[in-house]
């Protein structure tokens, strides 16, 4: 059954189950890639509906008070400069981009502090629906009266489609118009690249992603968005025809058997060569650490642990693109965005 929900004065919110009988003077603002989410312009204002779960906002004025769960929202509101929207955060120690600073603290993402939340007064909490224990912390402070929109910008395949929820954060701001100028010249920079490796007709190189934990190797399935990433940098990887959703768990010795004489190894979870080798001496069995062609994602951190790369990284995936390309070219560290050549 859907319920009707008034938050503050500002937005007419609806949410349920079920889709919404289509409004009078609806003019449906198509996406190029993600599939999650849908805007309308209506009579009655910017409808956003968001699958999975679904929901249905209508936005009759731009949000002024908006809290987040995830630091990748922070990235989305900070290209289109509302970041004066943003006033309550979760896990503020993880936000790289500098924000105004005086945010109410909600404490840890997996459970916001319930009277913070309801304290900082907000337009909406944006949330991410990565389990059931998301899920049921969201509800439980729906049952407290705040109103909470999922951003699941993760479900998407292609890094592309995860840009483009850029536009969610642009229609519930009143920044649609600067939010499809962002994600446009992200979509012409990152075509772009790829034309230019389509162009160059140079030899593929092999690449291979993650680390061992546990005596597992988890690397990206072809429908993950480093996959779609390292075919658009045209890289050579074994599983671009893997379909499963979740990342991919190897033994040891099938990592050896698909990944032994990769040319690059992207993703390390060490700083160095020789952190690597400490963490676990398998990782030294691979021609990449043998000929020295590692790499991190860790160039724009900082010591609380916040990393750019999954604020800016996600808005920007052109700039992902680029970096995978100049490592499989070897290109200098200092060209490179996120990633780091460990030494």
């Amino acid at each position: 059954m859907n319920r009707l929900l008034i938050v503050g004065i500002t937005v007419l919110c609806f949410v349920g189950c079920a889709k919404q009988p289509t409004e009078q003077g609806t003019i449906p603002l198509g996406n190029r890639y993600a599939t999650g989410f849908q805007i309308t312009e209506t009579d009655s204002g910017t409808v956003v509906e968001v699958f999975q779960p679904y929901q249905r906002v209508c936005v009759r004025q731009p949000m002024r008070r908006i809290g987040t769960m995830s630091t990748v929202q922070v990235g989305f509101l900070d290209a289109i400069e509302a970041l004066d929207c943003l006033v309550a955060v979760c896990n503020p120690e993880l936000i790289y981009t500098p924000v105004k600073g005086d945010e109410i603290d909600l404490g840890d993402s997996m459970k916001p502090s319930a009277e913070r939340t309801l304290q900082a007064g907000l337009d909406a909490l944006l949330a991410v629906n990565y389990g059931q224990y998301d899920n049921l912390e969201a509800t439980r402070l729906e049952k407290l009266g705040v109103f909470t929109i999922y951003i699941n910008e993760w479900q998407e395949g292609s890094p592309l489609a995860r840009a483009e929820w850029i536009r969610v954060l642009g229609a519930l701001t009143g920044k649609l118009p600067q939010a499809d100028s962002v994600f446009r010249a992200v979509e012409r920079q990152y075509n772009s690249f790829q034309q230019s490796v389509i162009s160059s007709r140079s030899a593929k190189r092999s690449i291979m992603s993650g680390n061992n934990f546990r005596g597992t190797w988890y690397v990206p399935s072809g429908k993950n968005y480093l996959a779609y990433l390292f075919k658009d940098a045209g890289a050579d990887y074994p599983f671009y025809d893997d379909a499963r959703e979740t990342s991919i768990p190897l033994t040891i010795e099938e990592t050896l058997r698909y990944f032994h004489e990769a040319d690059v190894w992207v993703g390390a979870g060490g700083n160095s060569l020789a952190e690597l080798a400490e963490i676990d001496e398998k990782h030294t069995w691979f021609k990449a650490y043998q000929d020295g062609r590692v790499y991190n994602w860790r160039k724009q951190t900082k010591p609380s642990g916040a990393n750019n790369f999954w604020e800016r990284g996600v808005v920007h995936p052109e700039e992902m693109l680029e970096d995978i390309i100049h490592i499989l070219n070897n290109a200098p560290d200092s060209v490179l965005h996120f990633a780091t050549h460990l030494q």
